[in-house]
């Protein structure tokens, strides 16, 4: 898609600068040529080698020395000359504040102030406090005034530990921006989901057996709420349902929080009415006790819990789906293929997704997974280990296929 576009990267000092090794190797898997330039401030945060490495171009921090040794006598014009468009991700209150001024005392605000007429984006990454400060709105304002474009931080968990807005935004949302800014598209080809009103299911569910103790298992979340913001990038209508967990939810989704395999069912059911697909990633229990005790059971010898079989939601919505697109989850531990595919066909689903749970990197609480997605045809797509992001975009490009296919594209 940016084939023969050269992207000007600025990297500034922000413990957000480690998510810009992903940005670049997105921009790269579109084929755009990118080019960083470091403050000094940004190698505290991320290594030169790790950039050069995957931008596969040399790195330009100093205005002199090695940049200028690489880039002639006048580096900042030099670079700037090649570029169609430039981006700065994490763009810091202090790159923003400079830029915005008119200052420009290292490599990348001399950049930057020789862009002339060639689109900036930039995407800020601070604490609340400052990203909400006076100050920062005024240099804001008037870089907007001079053509820059902003790509919003979101509303998230920052450095400090606290809950807030000045999150960098996510790599869909900025790779998304670069595309739609210099050719006019996006990265979801017209944002292929706008829309559709979407189901995702997230987290594990917890059955309690008393006040203090419940029965529940390692499900982080972190699958559940990678599909809820892919959907968001290709402009979804999304609902994300999920079990107790630690992430802090997408902006604009429609978050239903619950706890319980009855809550899940409950709350999917209600929303299934008016939903075009569901993506259950939920690990809900297949087992819950037949008694829930008022008070904490008191340690005396040997506990007996009896249990009994929870509703299978899956299974209920796909007798009553009606056109609706449904994909499940399946975690297994062996005969992957023959149980994924008895699944698919008891429960009624368009996709399913395995993954072995016993594999490195593939499991619940990973960054990773390992996936297989079997179709109604019974075909196999085994996918390598990728983030979560990655395996999230391609569930939802399947899907997609579905989509065109019932519309008879």
């Amino acid at each position: 898609m940016l084939t023969g576009k050269t992207i000007i990267f600025g990297v500034t000092g922000s413990i957000a600068a480690y998510k810009t090794a992903e940005i670049i190797r997105r921009l790269k898997d579109l084929n755009a040529n990118v080019r960083v330039v470091m403050t000094v401030n940004a190698v505290n945060f991320i290594g030169e080698t790790t950039l050069r490495t995957l931008s596969q171009n040399p790195v330009y921090i100093n205005m002199f020395h090695d940049s200028g040794s690489l880039e002639g006598p006048l580096p900042h014009i030099t670079i700037s000359d090649t570029a169609d468009l430039f981006l700065i991700a994490p763009a810091t209150a202090n790159i923003i504040g400079k830029v915005a001024s008119g200052i420009a005392d290292d490599l990348l605000s001399t950049t930057l102030l020789s862009a002339g007429n060639k689109p900036v984006l930039m995407a800020p990454a601070m604490n609340e406090r400052m990203y909400k400060s006076h100050i920062y709105k005024h240099n804001e304002k008037k870089l907007q005034i001079a053509g820059v474009k902003f790509i919003n931080p979101e509303y998230g968990k920052l450095a400090c530990g606290k809950e807030g807005e000045g999150r960098l935004a996510s790599v869909d949302s900025i790779v998304s921006r670069v595309v739609d800014t210099l050719i006019g598209g996006n990265l979801f080809d017209t944002y292929d989901l706008k829309g559709k009103r979407v189901i995702v299911t997230a987290g594990g569910t917890r059955e309690y057996i008393d006040p203090v103790r419940f029965i529940g298992n390692p499900a982080t979340g972190k699958m559940g709420f990678a599909l809820a913001r892919g959907a968001l990038a290709r402009e979804a209508d999304v609902t994300l349902i999920s079990g107790k967990t630690f992430l802090v939810p997408p902006k604009n989704v429609k978050y239903i929080p619950v706890e319980t395999a009855d809550q899940m069912g409950k709350a999917v059911l209600d929303s299934f009415k008016h939903a075009d697909i569901l993506v259950m990633a939920a690990a809900i229990g297949d087992f819950k006790p037949k008694k829930t005790e008022k008070n904490k059971i008191k340690r005396k010898g040997m506990l007996k819990i009896d249990m009994k079989p929870t509703d299978d939601i899956l299974e209920k919505l796909g007798k009553i789906k009606n056109g609706r697109i449904t994909v499940g989850f399946a975690a297994e531990t062996n005969n992957l293929i023959k149980n994924a595919k008895t699944k698919l066909k008891k429960k009624n689903l368009d996709l399913i997704v395995v993954n072995d749970i016993t594999q490195p990197d593939a499991g619940f609480e990973s960054e990773t997974n390992i996936v297989k997605i079997i179709d109604r045809a019974n075909d196999v797509e085994e996918l390598p280990k990728w983030t979560k992001e990655e395996v999230a975009h391609r569930i939802w490009d399947r899907i997609v296929e579905l989509i065109n296919k019932n519309k008879g594209v």
